[in-house]
């Protein structure tokens, strides 16, 4: 997400690189060059003009101090007009009402009851709520099944209501029944259709006003980009709906969307989806978001991360094997672990200032920790316990089992050692 975007800005700073001040001539190149790179990432034209008119001006009006050059300034400038294109800040959700609804809407195919699952585990995990979801697509075959299944899996209720073929009334009564039982969310998933048509916009709109939710959120596909915009314009007129959950950033999508959707349909991003998992739906922080397209990275979010995954206990005993030199195979396993609930690796590492551009070309898999797991797990109790129990016989028995070579294990077990001794360099030097 973003790459050639990020790419394409870096190169229109490098333009005032050694220019000793900020001039009408030489800002109007950077400029020109940066409206190039917002349109080749399917930023609305209109958007796009605007925010190059608002950055070329904010850039003139500027005493460039002698301790900063003028990229350095332009970068700062860009990234402050990148934050308030996409909204400045974050925004909560409008969770007043007992119970709460939230509607969603969409096109099919956009994640819209992947993202009614997303968010009932998010309110559920992040703001301690009870969740119903409710089947309201009554015309895609495996709709109401598949809200089932993802409801188990993030331990939600689900309202099917098969017996009622009426949307606006299952709806309806889907609410009465979550009152009844102390529900305080309630997520209405919805019928979407192939392309926007009447019937459509006629039904959410009768579900929208007989349920009145505390918030309506429409889901788009950032892959589609202009066309994700020219939907939601379209759903806004309709349905005047709150706000926004993008998905599939984590895909090929070249980020029109999420910097056009606020300037066109003045309604926030309040979520993106970063992956197919249930936990996989982020919180959209629009500084942050610049701060990933200028390859800045966005080391807030990594923290908060490791920090939901952060268990205190768990680090304690690992401090501790590792102050008696005891760290062995099980204690790297569990933390392999606790690394992959984080998220997806690559998108770990476009948090890191600078490491998505240094990693631009190198494929990043999920599956990377596999063979390291499959080794582990080849060995006996007493192996992982203690890695000096590692002969050649061993070993050979490890690789067949894991299905590597004796030059992948060999590897791994240098790995684990190189770990293991600066895990105990670096808390010897917590300890000065």
């Amino acid at each position: 997400m973003f790459d050639n975007l990020s790419e394409r800005l870096e190169r229109s700073f490098k333009i005032l690189k050694g220019e000793g001040r900020i001039t009408e001539i030489n800002i109007a190149e950077t400029v020109k060059d940066i409206r190039k790179a917002l349109l080749e990432a399917d930023v609305n034209y209109k958007t796009a003009k605007q925010f190059t008119d608002e950055v070329k001006q904010k850039a003139l009006g500027q005493n460039v101090m002698t301790s900063v050059r003028p990229g350095q300034l332009m970068v700062k400038i860009t990234h402050d007009e990148l934050a308030a294109l996409m909204g400045g800040e974050a925004t909560e959700l409008n969770l007043k009402g007992s119970p709460a609804i939230i509607l969603m809407a969409g096109l099919q195919g956009s994640g819209k009851t992947t993202h009614a699952a997303k968010l009932a585990h998010f309110l559920q995990t992040k703001k301690n709520k009870k969740v119903m979801l409710v089947a309201c697509d009554v015309y895609r075959p495996a709709a109401i099944e598949q809200l089932r299944v993802l409801g188990e899996q993030v331990g939600s209720k689900v309202y099917t209501g098969e017996e009622e073929p009426n949307p606006v009334r299952k709806a309806e009564k889907a609410i009465r029944e979550a009152r009844t039982y102390g529900y305080d969310v309630v997520i209405v998933d919805t019928a979407g259709r192939l392309a926007i048509d009447e019937q459509m916009m006629q039904e959410i709109a009768a579900i929208k006003q007989a349920i009145e939710p505390s918030e309506t959120l429409f889901v788009v596909d950032a892959m589609t980009g202009q066309d994700a915009v020219n939907t939601a314009k379209e759903f806004n007129d309709r349905l005047d709906f709150d706000g926004v959950i993008l998905t599939k950033l984590d895909g090929d999508a070249r980020g029109g969307a999420a910097l056009s959707i606020r300037s066109v349909v003045e309604k926030p991003i309040k979520f993106i989806g970063t992956g197919e998992k249930m936990d996989a739906l982020d919180v959209f922080h629009p500084s942050r978001m610049a701060d990933r397209i200028l390859g800045m990275g966005d080391v807030v979010s990594l923290v908060e991360r490791a920090q939901e995954q952060y268990d205190e206990a768990e680090a304690r005993r690992i401090s501790k094997r590792i102050a008696k030199n005891q760290f062995d195979f099980n204690d790297f396993l569990s933390q392999v672990q606790q690394l992959k609930k984080m998220g997806s690796i690559k998108d770990l590492m476009g948090m890191i200032p600078g490491m998505s551009k240094a990693m631009k070309d190198v494929e990043v898999s999920d599956d990377a920790f596999k063979p390291i797991e499959a080794m582990i797990n080849s060995m006996t109790p007493e192996e992982r316990a203690n890695p000096a129990l590692l002969n050649g016989s061993r070993k050979e028995r490890i690789a067949r089992g894991s299905g590597t070579t004796i030059i992948e294990l060999n590897r791994f077990i240098k790995q684990f050692e190189q770990t293991s001794k600066m895990m105990k360099k670096v808390q010897q030097m917590h300890r000065r």
